[in-house]
């Protein structure tokens, strides 16, 4: 598949202004990112790219930097060769949870072990609210309780939760190809309790969960929380990333209006996984 590399140049350039550009970029369908001492580069489909895109006012008229575009065309090429001579390096966090490709012939050992089959656009855990989210589910008590993760992706937070004793996991992506990726994850690591399902939280029906995981963002956080609130057993826990800290009055707001007791949040890098308890 051929991509389109959209090279960034930011005024001022410091990590929280990037990690929002990334953001908002992210929000305007591209899939990829990754960044040098000099630019942001974010990769989109070229089937997917209108030029129209970065003449949107989320990023042309963010109040924090201005940006400068250059377009690049990457052909289609061998993406496994290209990310594992670039990008894709065996991940660890918090001494628990290994995360790699098959190609890699140099990694620790771990307690957990996902092994992840990269593409283009793949998802290695290495984002902030991966690390945090894993981190969390770590320190929660999943044996024999029901998982919901919203937002799946690449399927690694659903996947570590079986690893870790989770009854059924759920898995909800609204673009189609994060959800096959899921099920083809789940299938690499031989984890047969995983289902996922393409769609939003307009999916979430009679079916309830114990655990309700949800890396997103803060908007959909905000306009979908109620949906969770709905299907959350009662003790149950929501635990939410894909905000930065300054969002947190927002997104505590509308958990206590909702009836969620705060349990805590974790913060790397100006982002945030924060933790409700259903009461």
């Amino acid at each position: 598949m051929e991509y389109t590399k959209i090279i960034c140049q930011l005024s001022p350039d410091n990590e929280i202004n990037r990690q929002v550009l990334i953001a908002e970029m992210g929000n305007l369908g591209f899939e990829s990112f990754d960044d040098t001492d000099d630019v942001v580069n974010d990769y989109i489909p070229s089937n997917d790219f209108k030029d129209l895109l970065l003449n949107e006012v989320s990023v042309t008229e963010n109040p924090l930097f201005s940006v400068e575009f250059r377009k690049e065309i990457i052909p289609d090429q061998n993406w496994n060769e290209v990310w594992e001579k670039n990008y894709f390096k065996p991940l660890i966090v918090e001494d628990r949870c290994l995360i790699r490709a098959p190609f890699h012939n140099d990694y620790p050992e771990a307690e957990f072990e996902i092994v992840i089959e990269p593409q283009m656009a793949f998802g290695t855990g290495n984002h902030e609210t991966t690390k945090l989210m894993i981190k969390s589910i770590l320190e929660n008590d999943l044996k024999g309780k029901k998982i919901l993760d919203m937002g799946c992706g690449t399927g690694i937070l659903g996947i570590l939760s079986s690893m870790l004793g989770a009854e059924k996991v759920t898995g909800i992506d609204i673009d189609e190809w994060s959800y096959r990726c899921t099920i083809e994850t789940a299938e690499l690591n031989h984890i047969q309790n995983l289902e996922a399902k393409p769609g939003d939280a307009s999916l979430l029906g009679d079916e309830t969960f114990d655990i309700i995981l949800a890396n997103i963002q803060r908007n959909i956080l905000l306009h979908d929380m109620e949906q969770y609130v709905k299907v959350l057993n009662p003790g149950g826990t929501l635990i939410m990333s894909g905000f930065y800290t300054r969002d947190i009055v927002a997104i505590k707001e509308k958990a206590e209006y909702l009836g969620l007791k705060d349990a805590g949040y974790l913060e790397l890098n100006n982002w945030v996984a924060h933790r409700y308890i259903s009461q």
